[in-house]
């Protein structure tokens, strides 16, 4: 395993959540949604880690099941650049950079802020 999934796996795992490692360097774990459209609905939410953490951010989130139609190409937030995933057919992922990354701590906490603030914004 990577440090970088050491690391984020283990700022996961001191949030509450139990993280478990899927093919191309993704990490998946449980989580249900608190805020927004989808509130209360429970997904699987992965990130892949093929990037040195907490340097930069992972990429965008991949959810099972999907939330949003598949858009493809570009596109802004919340319905557009919404792709197939890596991980497979019954997973989406959107590309949602963290663009403020370095102005941050760089944490896991602060990164889940950033999927919460996501969710939040999709009418």
């Amino acid at each position: 395993m990577s440090n970088a999934k050491t690391e984020f796996i283990s700022q996961l795992q001191a949030l509450g959540y139990t993280a478990r490692e899927l093919a191309h360097d993704f990490v998946a774990f449980d989580y249900e949604i608190t805020v927004g459209r989808f509130i209360g609905q429970k997904v699987e939410l992965a990130f892949q880690l093929n990037v040195p953490f907490p340097m930069n951010a992972p990429g965008g989130p991949h959810f099972k099941p999907l939330l949003l139609p598949k858009t493809g190409g570009g596109g802004q937030h919340p319905f557009g650049a919404i792709h197939d995933s890596a991980i497979g057919p019954e997973w989406e992922y959107w590309s949602r950079p963290f663009a403020r990354w370095n102005e941050t701590d760089k944490t896991v906490k602060t990164y889940m802020s950033h999927i919460r603030h996501l969710l939040h914004t999709i009418p």
